[in-house]
C-alpha cells in the first residue's frame, strides 16, 4: 500500500502529463501542425523528471519568455534557456534536452510545473520570439543547442566531467529520443561515459519506435537497445514510459561507475486515441481538412483529467 505522500506525487505527475498533452493538442489545432505525438509519448517521462526525480533549483528566468535577443552570451541579458531549470549550483542537478523537436513538450512541461507562464505558449513558433518550434540554447528549458541530432549525450559527458573535477555532487540528466541511437556520435559518447566511469549521468530515452518516415524498426532498426548499451558499458533500466512510479524508481537503479540509461517504451498516441488511425506516420501532425480538425477540437473540448486513462 502506497503512503499518502507517494500517492500525492504520482497524482501530481499524472496531472502534469495530462496538461502537457492538452496544451500541445491545443497548439496543434491553433497552428494546424505540431510535434504532437512526441509530447504524447514523453508526457509522463517529463512529468516524472520535473516533479519527482530531478533536484533543480527554482527558475531564475522570466515567467514570460522575452523576445529573441540573440545567442546567449555576456551581451544578451536573457541568457540561456537553461535558466528555467534554476541556478547551476554544485549540489543541484542539470537537465539537458537532446531532441530539439520535442521543444513544445518541454515548454508545456515548464508551464505545468510553474516555471513558465502559459501565455508564453502564444509565442510558440512566432518570429522574433525564443519559444521556437525547434529548441535552441535561447529557448525555455534548453541549456545548450544540440546541433545535429544526437549531440547532447556528448555534451553531458563534458559537463559531468567538469562537475566532477570541481567536486560537484549534483547529477546530470539527459532526455533523448530513440532515433538518436541511430547516430554514431551517441555510441561514441556512451563509450566515453563508461570509460570515465561517469555514473553521475542519467539518460532517459523516449523509445516510441517512430521517426519521420515511419517505424524505426522498418527504417533503421536499433534494437536490442538494452544489450547494446550494456555492451558499451552502461547500466540499463527498461520501463513502461507511461508508468510514473517505474520511471521514478529507475533513476536510482544505476550501477556504480557506469552511466545509467532508462529506456522508456512509449505510445505515440497515448491519451489521444484518435491518432491511432494515422500510425505509423505521426512524426509531425497536421490536419487534412477542416472536418478532421473539428473532430480533434471536440476531443480537446471534452478532455478532463478525471476522464483520461492515466498510467
Amino acid at each position: 500500500m502506497e503512503n499518502n505522500s507517494q500517492a500525492s506525487w504520482q497524482e501530481e505527475a499524472q496531472r502534469v502529463a495530462f496538461g502537457i498533452r492538452k496544451q500541445v493538442l491545443e497548439l496543434t489545432i491553433e497552428r494546424n501542425g505540431c510535434y504532437l505525438s512526441q509530447a504524447l509519448s514523453s508526457a509522463e517521462i517529463l512529468a516524472t523528471l520535473y516533479t519527482k526525480v530531478m533536484n533543480l533549483g527554482p527558475s531564475v528566468a522570466p515567467m514570460l519568455p522575452p523576445p529573441y535577443e540573440g545567442v546567449p552570451g555576456p551581451d544578451v541579458p536573457a541568457g540561456s534557456g537553461g535558466l528555467y531549470h534554476g541556478e547551476q549550483a554544485p549540489h543541484l542537478d542539470r537537465f539537458l534536452i537532446s531532441p530539439a523537436h520535442y521543444a513544445v513538450a518541454i515548454y508545456a512541461a515548464l508551464v505545468e510545473v510553474g516555471r513558465m507562464d502559459r501565455a508564453g505558449l502564444k509565442q510558440f513558433n512566432v518570429d522574433g520570439y525564443s519559444v521556437e518550434m525547434i529548441g535552441a540554447e535561447h529557448s525555455p528549458g534548453f541549456e545548450l543547442t544540440t546541433g545535429s541530432f544526437g549531440q547532447a549525450v556528448s555534451q553531458a559527458g563534458g559537463i559531468a566531467m567538469g562537475r566532477r573535477l570541481k567536486g560537484h555532487t549534483g547529477r546530470t540528466f539527459v532526455f533523448m529520443s530513440d532515433g538518436e541511437l541511430e547516430e554514431g556520435q551517441t555510441w561514441e559518447a556512451v563509450q566515453a561515459l563508461a570509460f570515465y566511469k561517469m555514473d553521475s549521468v542519467i539518460v532517459y530515452v523516449d523509445v516510441n519506435g517512430q521517426q519521420v518516415d515511419g517505424l524505426t524498426k522498418d527504417i533503421m532498426n536499433i534494437e536490442p537497445i538494452n544489450s547494446r548499451l550494456l555492451g558499451f558499458g552502461a547500466s540499463v533500466s527498461v520501463v513502461d514510459g507511461h508508468d510514473v512510479g517505474a520511471l521514478a524508481k529507475a533513476a536510482d537503479e544505476g550501477e556504480a561507475g557506469k552511466p545509467h540509461f532508462v529506456l522508456c517504451y512509449t505510445d505515440t498516441a497515448k491519451g489521444i486515441p484518435l491518432l491511432e488511425e494515422r500510425k505509423p506516420k505521426l512524426h509531425y501532425v497536421r490536419f487534412k481538412n477542416e472536418a478532421e480538425m473539428a473532430i480533434y477540437q471536440t476531443f480537446l473540448d471534452e478532455m478532463s483529467f478525471e476522464k483520461m486513462e492515466v498510467a
